[in-house]
């Protein structure tokens, strides 16, 4: 059973962080009215400045997501055990 709330947590995440990058464009479009700086074919030059202000931003976003992602994981690890001891 820990396999399978690892590999929850797992997907979780991966769905955590789709969903935290399109918060982070969608923001950053209304924000600034420009589209993210991805560096994928853009047809308008990206000053250094905004693309690491984006590139902070995400990572950052990134990172409490992962971190919230672990903790949730090893809270419900733990509750498991501690269930697992009852019965």
């Amino acid at each position: 059973m820990n396999l399978f709330i690892k590999l929850l947590g797992t997907g979780i995440s991966i769905g955590a962080g789709l969903v935290g990058t399109k918060m982070v464009n969608t923001v950053w479009e209304k924000s600034t009215g420009r589209k993210p700086p991805t560096g994928k074919g853009e047809d308008t030059p990206t000053s250094l400045r905004s693309a690491l202000t984006f590139a902070l931003i995400s990572a950052s976003v990134s990172t409490i997501i992962q971190v919230l992602a672990n903790r949730g994981t090893q809270r419900a690890i733990s509750r498991f055990a501690k269930s697992q001891d009852i019965v």
